[in-house]
């Protein structure tokens, strides 16, 4: 007998490899050899565009909230699109966002926020509350009840956010799915898009060097500042890689540096033997004083 619920799921699994393969492009949505009912689905990147922050949304408690209340201009946000009822692939995205979270010293809620936003119209804040409720206690750090959001809304704000972000999915009936890509965003603290992370493979140092990044260096440390010189995004591949010139510059005034101080304690020293030799001279050669005239008894 034709399991319609099995062979649905089996074709998610089979959807979700070849979008999670795809999405380590920048457009999936140009690619042309994908299959045909993944056509037409990606992530177009749409760097240092302004998010419609007049959007309404529904909370986890079913309050009526407004996309920029999560913007205060200090703290920069992660944006998740997923679907809460997916079979696998928007787990994934969340999962790997989650274990790249809790991999960097940056702490959810004071340091940035989450917001995780269904694209399914259909899905109800209760079923938010939940998913809300396990990623926080997996996540184990104080503070972070205030950071991680999971909103849900109707198809016109869904559709003018994604839009906006250039997520490009779509349902399928016969399923009752969404084929959809996978990736996060990292927004600056004023709803700008400032970087993008394709597939769920997101590494811990790119993510924090990237909310970093989008903060102005509000956030972070030094080193993390020292680290952002010789590290730069590549929109092409949706990571940070060592940027050579930059680190060589670091690595030639670091070797500068170095040779200067090294010569001013050599000069040091050297003086400091000068004059010891000058004030504390043989006791043979008699005792004299500092310009080595014998002194008076």
């Amino acid at each position: 007998m034709y399991d319609r619920h099995r062979a649905c799921k089996t074709c998610s699994w089979v959807a979700a490899a070849w979008l999670c393969w795809a999405a380590t492009g920048s457009a999936v949505a140009q690619r042309t050899d994908l299959p045909e009912p993944l056509r037409g689905i990606g992530i177009d990147q749409k760097l240092d565009a302004q998010l419609p922050l007049d959007l309404t949304f529904h909370d986890e408690t079913g309050k009526t909230v407004r996309l920029g209340d999560y913007f205060d201009g200090r703290r920069p946000v992660v944006l998740t699109l997923v679907y809460l009822r997916c079979p696998m692939l928007c787990t994934l995205v969340l999962n790997d966002t989650l274990r790249a979270l809790r991999s960097i010293p940056l702490n959810l809620g004071p340091d940035f926020q989450v917001v995780t936003v269904s694209f399914d119209p259909r899905e109800e804040p209760s079923l938010a509350a939940a998913k809300r409720a396990h990623y926080l206690e997996a996540y184990r750090r104080p503070g972070a009840d205030a950071g991680w959001h999971f909103l849900t809304g109707d198809q016109a704000a869904i559709r003018r956010l994604t839009d906006s972000v250039g997520f490009r999915y779509r349902y399928d009936a016969q399923s009752d799915q969404y084929f959809h890509p996978a990736g996060i965003t990292v927004l600056t603290p004023q709803g700008r898009i400032s970087r993008y992370f394709f597939g769920i493979d997101y590494q811990p140092k790119d993510l924090r060097l990237s909310l970093v990044e989008a903060s102005n260096r509000q956030i972070g440390s030094l080193a993390d500042s020292a680290l952002l010189f010789c590290y730069h995004y590549d929109p092409s591949t949706g990571k940070y890689g060592l940027a050579v010139v930059n680190a060589l510059r670091l690595g030639a005034a670091i070797t500068l540096l170095g040779l200067g101080l090294m010569m001013f304690r050599w000069i040091r020293m050297g003086r400091r033997r000068q004059a010891t030799a000058v004030t504390d001279p043989d006791p043979e050669l008699g005792v004299t004083d500092y310009f080595g005239e014998p002194r008076q008894p």
